[in-house]
């Protein structure tokens, strides 16, 4: 096949389509393995910056983006008529949920329509968006295949679900594992081979349906497993019993537990929305997926639940809601990083403020956010913390346990703490309440 000896030459042109968290990783290891490689996104203000050598992803430095345009082995374009001059299309862009948690394939469907106007013979095109069974096959076929081009033949189609976490130092891009399914054995052939070039372990599967399956169940896995967690907090509350003493305790066991922990709610963007996309497909075939609707629903509450215990730690100062001053620790949805993507954070700010709380947060990550998708009108910058911001305020919660927070010292000069992460679990103060 013409197009494998291509890559594996390093001949072939690779265009990444969506410069996020996904594939901007991706960007950088195709370049470090001597490819040349088009970025392309809608956003030009990221398709200037990587231009410029700069990386507006907090863990990615700008060193990594700077040696890509060093090399001149790289460059980001809004134009995707330059999708012709690529013979390895990688599709990276968002699949969010509408309102009423129905899959929201626009950026998808747009997206292959781009590339379905400049398609050519020999191309290969790989979705890693996470996505319900059946997308690849039922979605972006059809289009390529109105070129009158046959799949397996004339262009080929996989999908080789993304396994990104972002700034987690353990774990790069070139050693995750990676599954490839391809709608025809040619077809998961060439994206094995694509792949193999930049990642340790490839896995393939008989057919993207298998691929797209094993992302979500990944994702419900890590769900399911959260809300019972989250649920059994509930309960260990009422009960006074310290979930996270428990929590270590079963993990002592050295075979059957894996320890989850609780938090404040989901964030990022695979775990609160990916199991929807399956609860949905699933009606089609007349079937009620009860785990994940459950999972959900627990999870979705925790900003609520976390919203009442800070009414309840205010109660014991014998303050209200309204008006009081509350200040958030961390508005990414994990710790160390700038991500804010579905974070729970922020519903927590929004659901203060709409009941008349004064709120202020502070994240070492996140200088400022504004415009976000559910939260269209909120516009905040991070507050400096010091000795007075602290004292100033009548409680500070923690939702993100980044690691430059000096918790002893946050304690010290706070009137009251709520805790969500366990964050001041060593420490011993009637100031901290658990939640």
């Amino acid at each position: 096949m013409e197009l494998i000896e291509k890559i594996k030459t390093r001949e072939a042109r690779i265009g990444i389509i969506g410069l996020g968290y996904v594939g901007l990783p991706i960007v950088i290891r195709f370049c470090e393995e001597g490819f040349r490689v088009t970025g392309f996104d809608i956003d030009q203000r990221k398709v200037e910056k990587l231009n410029r050598g700069e990386s507006y992803i907090k863990y990615i430095p700008s060193r990594k983006t700077k040696e890509l345009r060093g090399k001149q082995s790289f460059e980001a374009t809004a134009d995707y008529s330059r999708l012709r001059d690529t013979d390895c299309i990688v599709i990276c862009v968002p699949t969010p949920l509408k309102k009423n948690k129905e899959p929201d394939l626009s950026y998808v469907e747009k997206t292959s329509d781009e590339i379905a106007k400049y398609l050519r013979k020999g191309q290969l095109i790989s979705l890693e968006s996470t996505t319900y069974p059946g997308t690849t096959r039922e979605i972006l076929l059809p289009r390529f295949e109105n070129k009158g081009m046959k799949v397996g033949k004339d262009f080929f189609l996989v999908f080789s679900p993304e396994r990104e976490d972002p700034g987690n130092p353990k774990y790069s891009t070139k050693i995750i594992p990676k599954v490839v399914g391809g709608i025809t054995s040619r077809c998961t052939e060439a994206g094995r081979v694509l792949y193999e070039q930049i990642i340790d372990r490839i896995i393939t599967v008989s057919s993207t349906e298998v691929a797209e399956f094993t992302k979500l169940l990944e994702n419900i896995f890590r769900s399911v497993n959260i809300a019972l967690v989250n649920e059994l907090k509930i309960l260990s509350d009422k009960m006074g019993v310290d979930i996270w003493e428990v929590i270590e305790a079963a993990s002592t066991k050295p075979f059957g537990f894996m320890p989850f922990y609780p938090g404040p709610g989901l964030g990022g963007h695979c775990i609160p929305i990916d199991p929807f996309y399956l609860s949905w497909k699933a009606k089609e075939y007349d079937f009620n997926t009860r785990f994940i609707e459950l999972a959900g629903e627990v999870n979705t509450g925790m900003p609520q639940y976390v919203v009442s215990k800070i009414i309840d730690a205010l109660n014991t100062q014998g303050k209200s809601l309204r008006n009081s001053k509350v200040l958030i620790l961390g508005v990414a949805y994990k710790k160390d990083t700038d991500d804010i993507r579905e974070s729970p954070g922020v519903e927590i700010v929004s659901i203060l403020k709409d009941k008349g709380t004064k709120v202020d947060y502070n994240d070492p990550h996140i200088p400022s956010f504004s415009g976000m998708r559910h939260y269209p009108k909120l516009a905040m910058k991070s507050v400096e913390l010091t000795e007075k911001t602290l004292k100033g305020y009548d409680c500070v919660v923690i939702i993100t346990n980044h690691s430059q927070y000096d918790y002893e010292w946050i304690v010290k000069n706070s009137r009251l703490i709520v805790d969500t992460r366990n964050a001041t679990g060593k420490i011993k103060s009637s100031k901290i309440i658990r939640a």
